[in-house]
């Protein structure tokens, strides 16, 4: 339900972030100018005695998200990876939001199982642990499988987290709405579709049927990438509310100094990281989206292991080519041709000047070349982007929010795990090697040879078209100019000669 009883939902908000004394710590880790702290704290400070009350044991930032509830958990998750927009003590408080918070019951877990598997455990499972990890929609058990003895990792969800999550986000809908209608500056950024972009993720992540499918597709497209691993997927012991995966044994992404204490070289790890985020988008358009620390491990070897496959991003062959050229041109500092990827794509209104928006796009990335990760502030550097947004009119891309958003987190592990890397010296060999395969002649002749394999298949059809486009060109009740049906008719017939000379080519070069 998005009604206006979501107003008390929202109200409550502010509220708990009062009460637990969260409110100030978040507008001082973002920096908030002075009117937006008066305005938050006037209307939240009256309900102060309204809000959810939560752990007092916890810092104030993750009471109040823990309190809650779910979808807030998430957002407490991505900052805690942006220590340069919310500071190294705060994002080190919300890191207790990756996978520790506090468990549901393992009796709750167990009937959980037995429902779902239509067994009772000691039937699948020889032993099966206490909590081992817990997070904002599940937790995890230590187990071994009757059959064959392989120790597994056993993620359950919450119980009705399902309802949890529900009333969040018709909550985020309602304040969407309203945003939308009190600000019509704010439409640009289409804050309902963002909304409804999240729900559809979030849907996808309350069934885990759908998270072991995507982590057997992800396991299969990085088989080869070097130094990474995916943990193999029991199907047969998996349900909508259960998935059972090989355990991982390593040390947790986030634990930096047991990694650097065990030998492993921790640039390294931030360079591959990133780098193997890059590559996975780029080259296979399909890409873990929940990328934070809690999600991934270090192995004895030093292979980086990913698990948690709740949230993955697809992206199509162009929107790739286009994210590519960008990153490129703003590698080689050619601001010109990133201004004419983005009117080329449709990002920026075609009426805007493009020689002002290559200005603009010159302001943001020049500070920060040369410069390590601790010398560059973040939340200035998107604050400023904002700006440029919203001068040239570009509207938010609902295809690419959770690229953006795991761009912005994987960058948040690689900075923890090694605070002076530089992204761009580290994305550069990659994209090169993309832009190289994916930008020019070899592109344009496998595009071609692509589309001739598409025409192929409607080859029995290609007959029946040319009919079509004939007698429409001769049927007096056609409105169409007589000129215009000849230029029809002949683009139609060169495209079918200029396909067939693709073909034929194609199959006397193979």
């Amino acid at each position: 339900m998005r009604g206006p009883h979501n107003i008390w939902r929202l109200i409550r908000t502010g509220a708990t972030l009062e009460r637990a004394g969260a409110m100030t710590v978040a507008l001082d880790a973002l920096d908030a100018p002075r009117s937006l702290r008066v305005v938050a704290r006037t209307l939240a400070w009256p309900f102060r005695w309204l809000g959810l009350k939560g752990d007092p044991e916890m810092p104030p930032a993750v009471r109040a998200l823990t309190a809650l509830g779910p979808a807030y958990i998430k957002f407490g998750q991505v900052l805690s990876t942006r220590p340069d927009v919310v500071g190294d003590e705060l994002a080190l408080q919300l890191r207790v939001l990756q996978d520790r918070l506090p468990p549901f019951s393992t009796e709750q877990a167990i009937a959980t199982v037995e429902a779902e598997l239509g067994a009772p455990l000691d039937a699948v499972f020889s032993e099966f642990s206490d909590p081992v990890a817990a997070a904002s929609i599940a937790q995890v058990h230590k187990a071994k499988l009757k059959d064959t003895g392989q120790e597994v990792a056993v993620k359950i969800l919450r119980p009705n987290i399902e309802k949890a999550f529900r009333k969040d986000i018709d909550a985020f809908y309602f304040a969407a709405s309203i945003v939308e209608l009190i600000s019509p500056a704010s439409r640009r950024l289409h804050p309902t579709e963002v909304i409804k972009h999240f729900d559809s993720v979030v849907k996808g992540e309350l069934d885990l049927r759908l998270e072991a499918a995507a982590a057997g597709e992800y396991a299969a497209k990085t088989v080869k990438d070097a130094g990474f691993s995916v943990p193999h997927t029991y199907f047969f012991h998996s349900a909508k509310r259960v998935m059972t995966m090989e355990w991982a044994e390593g040390i947790a992404f986030g634990e930096v100094e047991k990694i650097g204490a065990a030998g492993h070289d921790r640039k390294a790890l931030g360079q591959r990281v990133l780098q193997l985020f890059l590559r996975q988008a780029l080259n296979d358009g399909y890409f873990h989206a929940d990328m934070h620390q809690g999600n991934l491990k270090v192995s004895a070897s030093g292979e980086i292991i990913a698990y948690d496959f709740g949230i993955m991003g697809r992206i199509d062959e162009y929107t790739r080519r286009v994210y590519a050229e960008i990153l490129i041109g703003f590698i080689r500092k050619d601001y010109r041709r990133v201004a004419e990827v983005h009117f080329e794509a449709g990002y920026v209104p075609a009426d805007r000047d493009i020689d002002e928006f290559a200005q603009a796009l010159r302001a943001v990335g020049e500070p920060i070349f040369g410069m390590n990760a601790t010398q560059i502030s973040m939340a200035h550097l998107l604050a400023y982007l904002f700006e440029v947004t919203e001068r040239f009119g570009m509207e938010t891309r609902t295809e690419l929010i959770l690229l953006q958003r795991t761009m912005v987190v994987v960058e948040g592990v690689a900075r923890t795990m090694y605070p002076e890397i530089n992204i761009w010296q580290v994305a550069q060999p990659v994209v090169e090697d993309y832009i190289k395969e994916n930008v020019g002649p070899k592109a344009l002749i496998r595009d071609l040879i692509s589309t001739a394999q598409v025409l192929g298949r409607f080859g029995p059809k290609l007959p029946h078209l040319m009919e079509v486009a004939l007698n429409q060109s001769v049927t007096p009740k056609d409105t169409i100019p007589a000129t215009r049906k000849l230029a029809n008719l002949g683009g139609f017939i060169a495209g079918v000669v200029v396909t067939g000379v693709v073909v034929f080519a194609w199959a006397v070069l193979a």
